[in-house]
């Protein structure tokens, strides 16, 4: 039976690229995918591309391509990511930049657009599905929107030479799927295999978390060497049976308790998982350990696509200020409290305007709220955060913070304080003749 292996390189913007490397090198890969879009991240990187028409992808991109790329061109394997963000086609000129510098050659690059439906959101005004509200009501807060795309463009581009496949936004599973609809050569209206293969997708699309990875309780589910952490691989075979496993000698596990926690990551309805391609059903999802870090996962299935898209939309909703400082010692908790009830008055008396505040003792009572058991702690660390409605509100909270250095109680130390603007997301649907993806490629 045929088999494909692809590796998962990052399961978000900031993930570590060593484990990236290692698969590369070590992996005996085909493909190797970097998932590293999410809805807040696409509309920041909107911001950065409408303050500098060559910024707006990822971060991270030349320094993952860098590291990878000459390895990748090397041994043969193909790059898929998402890394282009709000400018792929930007993203897509670094990838060959890094490349010239490499001295790579014949290399094709394709990027992947029509995502990016900001204009037709103003336009048409739909449904913002959160408030049901048409969209014009965001006004001119209004940052992005993106349409989940789907794997036939990568499919595509894979099809037409592609190296490197460079995409904004599409649906996290189909940067795996879509190698294997070309590899393997099923149809875009195979919905049972394409539900089955969108397993396969969703359980590698967050890299380090089925290998152990936000699975880690000591004493609990005790998983080694997690600072060394591998990536996951997937052999793929003909049927859409897989085994998820990872470079032999990498730090964590692959096991089916690993495997059964990813499954059902971010999974509202384990029988419609809607993505751009398929509503896949995994409920008949049959997973078993083969031996050490290996895990055979069958079944599956799906059903006729949607006749929308989902489309995330960015927008302006507030600002947040913060501030923090520490106290440690005998009464700290009580300095502490003290401290939050000084922030507090200080902001009614000096007219301060937030819509939501939060006055907290990280450690104590931040999360669950009081619920202090067993003795009081030897140090606290007092938080105030507040809403507001414009920058400069923003910034009067820390500001206030801080001025507890010499205006608070005891031995306070370690302020610290910050404004920010917030990103909201909501969605909508849109009808999917509406949007049109498009590949065009960049030879080096």
């Amino acid at each position: 039976m045929a088999v494909v292996r692809i590796g998962s390189g990052a399961g978000y913007s900031g993930d570590r690229v060593e484990p990236a490397i290692e698969l590369a090198e070590r992996g005996d890969i085909q493909y190797l995918a970097f998932e590293c879009l999410a809805e807040r991240t696409i509309a920041i990187a909107q911001q950065a591309r409408m303050a500098d028409p060559s910024q707006g992808y990822d971060p991270l991109l030349v320094d993952r391509m860098q590291a990878v790329l000459p390895i990748c061109a090397a041994k043969g394997i193909k790059i898929i990511t998402n890394m282009g963000a709000a400018n792929p086609v930007a993203a897509a000129a670094k990838v060959a930049e890094v490349a010239r510098d490499a001295g790579l050659r014949n290399l094709r690059i394709a990027t992947v657009t029509g995502d990016d439906v900001l204009e037709l959101a103003r336009s048409a005004d739909f449904v913002i599905e959160e408030m049901r509200q048409p969209v014009s009501v965001l006004g001119d807060r209004l940052v992005s929107a993106s349409a989940y795309l789907g794997a036939a463009p990568i499919v595509k581009a894979l099809a037409g030479g592609a190296d490197v496949v460079v995409t904004g936004r599409v649906a996290d599973p189909a940067l795996f799927t879509a190698p294997l609809i070309h590899e393997l050569g099923y149809a875009m209206t195979d919905w049972a295999m394409l539900g089955r293969i969108t397993v396969a997708g969703h359980l590698l699309e967050c890299a380090g978390q089925i290998t152990g990875g936000y699975f880690a309780d000591p004493g609990l589910k005790d998983v080694p060497s997690l600072a060394g952490l591998g990536f996951p691989i997937a052999e793929v075979q003909d049927d859409g049976s897989f085994i998820i496993t990872k470079v032999a000698g990498s730090g964590g596990a692959v096991t089916t308790a690993t495997c059964k926690e990813q499954l059902l990551y971010e999974l509202h309805d384990p029988r419609g998982y809607i993505t751009p391609d398929v509503i896949a059903d995994f409920s008949g999802v049959r997973m078993q350990s083969m031996g050490p870090d290996r895990v055979l996962v069958e079944g599956g299935t799906g059903w006729p696509r949607t006749d929308t898209l989902k489309v995330s939309i960015g927008y302006v909703d507030s600002y947040i200020g913060e501030g923090q400082i520490s106290y440690a010692g005998p009464g700290a908790v009580a300095r502490g409290r003290l401290a939050l009830r000084i922030v507090e008055e200080r902001l009614r008396l000096t007219g301060v305007r937030f819509t939501e505040l939060r006055c907290d003792l990280i450690g104590l009572d931040a999360i669950h709220g009081e619920k202090l058991s067993g003795g009081e702690p030897y140090e606290v660390r007092a938080r105030v955060t507040a809403r507001t409605d414009s920058m400069k509100e923003a910034i009067r909270i820390g500001n206030e913070v801080e001025t507890l250095y010499t205006n608070g109680p005891a031995c306070g130390g370690g302020a610290w304080k910050s404004a920010r603007q917030v990103v909201a997301i909501v969605s909508t649907l849109v009808p999917r003749s509406l949007v049109t993806p498009a590949v065009q490629y960049m030879e080096v």
